[in-house]
């Protein structure tokens, strides 16, 4: 099994999938959307948390930025019917904090706005997730709020992304996935660049 890699990413798409090379070999990483900026760095490289998936037919290699992360994926995937590729919708829509409340809270509402997760599912998150995330250390609850201006041109970028048609869920989750670089870049790089992400 594969447990943690470190390495160059030398490719990226929209989705998330990462390819790493790793001393000269490429290991291809499907991740929740962000987890290339999200990763900590050790010398230009990057280390991936990475859970093996194993299957008859194949062996699925998933990459995270942190343990947690992670740790929270493996939780996901112990929810009846809920999948990979569920659980990775999930935390591309929601950071680990806001998962954490929204089950915590009971806020179906909120996790029927991810992609692909009817109020079933979403119930079945809280009921089975209640006890079981808040045992989990996410370093992002320590992170300082984002600055003002950034807020304001979040907005602005989800409007202008629902203006054009797509969803209000996936508005948000473009906006999460360029961060920091919002309020740091020209509004038309920014839309192009949640474009980007949103193109299939």
């Amino acid at each position: 099994m594969i447990g943690r890699l470190r390495g160059k990413i030398v490719a990226e798409d929209p989705a998330g999938t990462l390819l790493i090379d790793v001393g000269g070999v490429g290991y291809e990483l499907a991740t929740p959307i962000g987890t290339a900026g999200r990763a900590r760095s050790e010398d230009g490289q990057v280390v991936i948390h990475v859970h093996t998936h194993v299957r008859e037919e194949a062996l699925d290699l998933y990459g995270f930025a942190s343990e947690s992360e992670r740790r929270v994926f493996r939780v996901l995937l112990g929810v009846p019917s809920v999948g990979p590729k569920t659980a990775l919708a999930v935390m591309s829509a929601l950071p680990l904090p806001e998962l954490a409340r929204a089950v915590h809270h009971g806020d179906v509402a909120r996790l029927t706005r991810v992609p692909g997760i009817g109020k079933k599912t979403a119930e079945r998150f809280v009921l089975e997730l209640k006890d079981k995330l808040g045992h989990i250390d996410f370093p992002e609850r320590a992170a300082p709020a984002p600055a003002k201006p950034n807020a304001d041109e979040a907005r602005k970028l989800a409007g202008a992304l629902t203006n054009m048609g797509y969803k209000a869920a996936e508005a948000e989750r473009a906006v999460r996935a360029l961060g920091a670089q919002i309020g740091n870049e020209p509004m038309a790089d920014l839309l192009r660049k949640a474009l980007a992400l949103l193109t299939p």
